[in-house]
């Protein structure tokens, strides 16, 4: 008999997350022989705790397919990151006893490095308890900071929305800089890896140039130099805009956008970039500002996704599917750029022990000499990723997502509590 799947979500959704969601489950379906029902988990990892499993072949072909222009999580994500194996033995426990309950021996992980290093883990549980499961991570995370895999899918929608919106606000602040308005700065995501900021420079294109400044995690703030930027641009132009990453650090190692807390992974919890830098504008050469954080927007935004992020973050799932028919285990496809111009890429695969909490930042080849701007060698990088357009239908002016059922699947074991 044909074991069944767990597949599940975690971290912050994107815009192409449930693309990977349909690649696995669609790619499931035609496997009928090999792999029986595909159980998702509600909210994560923490579904699988708690046994709030979501039977997908409740869902209609049509539905999954959908998915694949829907954008966030269409199972609910988490950010729970499991403790080993000698911290925290229960919780690993009670997943063997929901998984053998459920039958359950191909486990699906749709997240970045944190669901990377659980999927890394679970594999290894099973070999410790005597359980086969497969565990395969599929890459997914708007950072676009996994190691080994060229880029990750979901950064290519967010760099594209990201590189529009820099354009059209800049396009916006320089009609009114002659009379009010002379700065701009947008808030981007990027704890520690500064390629979502990067996107920012694609801005200046097709013969237009914006004057931006980029301020990168990567690049330590220098305040002196940033205020000097901004007036030759002002000066120059009559006006700038900023691109600044939350991760973006002073010398001593704080975070400008640093609020004091943290969240479940135990990451400082960041937001507040924008205003500390508009305000320092302000305050050091007096211009008038505006400011805006992309916040969810920019990872929301699936009306205008990127086509290769779409076909890459399917593919992933795909691949995921048919690395463990192959009886792969402990792996996570990835993508192969072959060449930039044009622009061809394959998939090929990558050890999670690899993977799992290493951190991939912006190479300095990427940033510019003065630490504000990319340089051609990123542009030829970033460049393809936001390429093409894959628009979801629409109805009376909206777009039709779909939400799913969601259906649980009967429970077989106790309750289980997620501390």
């Amino acid at each position: 008999m044909p074991k069944n799947a767990f597949y599940a979500q975690s971290g912050g959704v994107t815009a192409v997350i449930n693309a990977s969601a349909c690649g696995v489950i669609e790619t499931a379906r035609q496997h009928g022989d090999k792999i029986g029902t595909v159980y998702a988990g509600q909210n994560g990892i923490i579904g699988a705790l708690t046994e709030d499993l979501i039977d997908t072949s409740k869902e209609s072909a049509q539905a999954i397919a959908a998915l694949r222009h829907t954008p966030s999580g269409g199972f609910g994500s988490c950010r729970y990151k499991m403790k080993s194996l000698e911290d925290n033995k229960r919780e690993y426990e009670r997943l063997i006893e929901v998984f053998k309950a459920h039958d359950i021996g191909y486990f699906f992980y749709n997240g970045g490095g944190d669901s990377a290093d659980t999927c890394l883990k679970v594999s290894q549980l099973s070999e410790k308890m005597g359980f086969p499961i497969q565990a395969i991570h599929i890459p997914k995370t708007v950072d676009n900071d996994l190691p080994i895999t060229d880029n990750c899918p979901g950064f290519g929608s967010v760099a594209k929305y990201i590189a529009v919106s820099t354009m059209e606000a800049s396009f916006d602040v320089r009609s009114m800089a002659k009379t009010s308005t002379k700065i701009f700065v947008l808030e981007v995501m990027g704890r520690h890896a500064g390629w979502i900021a990067a996107a920012g420079g694609l801005a200046s294109s097709n013969g237009t140039e914006i004057p931006t400044v980029i301020l990168f995690p990567e690049v330590e703030f220098d305040q002196e130099k940033f205020l000097a930027k901004v007036q030759a641009n002002v000066e120059e132009h009559g006006y700038c805009t900023i691109v600044v990453s939350e991760g973006t650090k002073w010398p001593d190692g704080r975070f400008l956008a640093e609020q004091g807390t943290r969240d479940d992974f135990g990451h400082a919890q960041l937001g507040g970039a924008a205003p500390v830098v508009a305000n320092m504008i302000k305050d050091a050469l007096g211009y008038k500002y505006h400011w805006a954080v992309a916040d969810y927007l920019q990872r929301a935004a699936r009306h205008l996704a990127s086509k290769t992020d779409v076909e890459q973050a399917y593919a992933m799932g795909k691949a995921g599917v048919e690395l463990a028919l192959e009886g792969k285990n402990s792996v996570m496809p990835a993508i192969v750029r072959e060449s930039s111009t044009p622009y061809k890429w394959s998939i090929g695969s990558a050890q999670l022990s690899d993977v799992a909490n290493v951190e991939k930042m912006m190479p300095m080849e990427f940033i510019s000499e003065d630490g504000l701007d990319i340089t051609e060698a990123c542009r030829e990088y970033l460049v393809p990723l936001i390429q093409g357009e894959d628009y979801p239908p629409y109805k009376d002016g909206m777009p039709e997502y779909v939400t799913l059922k969601n259906e649980k699947a009967g429970k077989k074991l106790g309750e289980f509590e997620v501390k």
